[in-house]
């Protein structure tokens, strides 16, 4: 038997990791959903980490232990980023790129402008930007208990989807589930990222020693009135899939300077 041979024979090693933390149910139901697919590694911080976008750590020293928490699959809890999570599955634990990353199920909607905020995206955008095919899914429900039934079923299509396929380089998806049961979903959309984004304020509150604090709030609100976008999709019983890319580079733009400042 020659080596390729071999290679395809072999399981994909699936990397799983979030923002809501190792022990978290969003993480148990996307171990179980991939359960079959490949092997499976977790790597995922030791607390919450919503909203830390693509920070690293680099100011202080980062511990790892590994933890039994998910039967017959090998878990490791990280004190640092879900960023930190990804370079540190690489080059510590696996020693080699993952076939595949995932991350989440978050708790919480990660659509349109949330994306640059997140942690469950950007531990899956650190696997995309080394090449590696990632994808994050998020939840829209806020509830204590959220029902992660439809999240699993979803998470795995696509994951299958993306592990039948030859996927391009620095391949990432952003998928979006509304709270609904499986029965009410009424299927995927491609998307595109709705142009919407929170009108923020901050309440001013008082500590007992007179000092002031702030709570940020806010109202979200959308702009984008198109039907091809994932707030539209969402909000019409729909899962979001949106590809996403990190470069940031608007090349309408730097086509238009490189002709009016010559």
């Amino acid at each position: 038997m020659s080596v390729k041979q071999a290679s395809k024979k072999e399981k994909p090693i699936i990397l799983i990791t979030n923002d809501d933390g190792v022990s978290s149910l969003g993480i148990r139901s996307l171990v179980e959903a991939m359960d079959g697919l490949g092997k499976i590694v977790v790597v995922a911080p030791d607390k919450p980490q919503s909203g830390m976008g693509h920070a690293i750590t680099i100011g202080h020293p980062l511990r790892l232990y590994e933890v039994e928490l998910f039967e017959g699959v090998k878990a490791y809890s990280c004190s640092g980023t879900p960023v930190d999570c990804v370079k540190l599955a690489v080059d510590k634990i696996l020693h080699r790129k993952p076939d595949i990353c995932i991350s989440g199920i978050n708790h919480g909607s990660n659509h349109s402008i949330n994306v640059i905020y997140s942690g469950t995206m950007s531990a899956a955008m650190e696997a995309a930007i080394e090449s590696i095919p990632a994808v994050g899914f998020s939840l829209m429900d806020y509830g204590a208990e959220p029902d992660f039934t439809a999240s699993k079923q979803y998470a795995r299509l696509i994951v299958e989807k993306m592990l039948q396929k030859k996927l391009p380089r620095h391949f990432l998806l952003n998928v979006n589930i509304p709270k609904a049961s499986p029965d009410e979903l009424k299927g995927y959309k491609i998307c595109k990222q709705a142009y919407a984004k929170y009108q923020e304020k901050f309440i001013e509150r008082k500590d007992p020693h007179g000092r002031s604090y702030y709570w940020l709030t806010g109202e979200f609100v959308n702009f984008d009135k198109s039907k091809d976008t994932d707030v539209w999709a969402l909000a019409n019983g729909y899962v979001s899939v949106v590809p996403v890319e990190f470069d940031l580079t608007d090349y309408s733009l730097k086509e238009k300077l490189e002709k009016d400042w010559r």
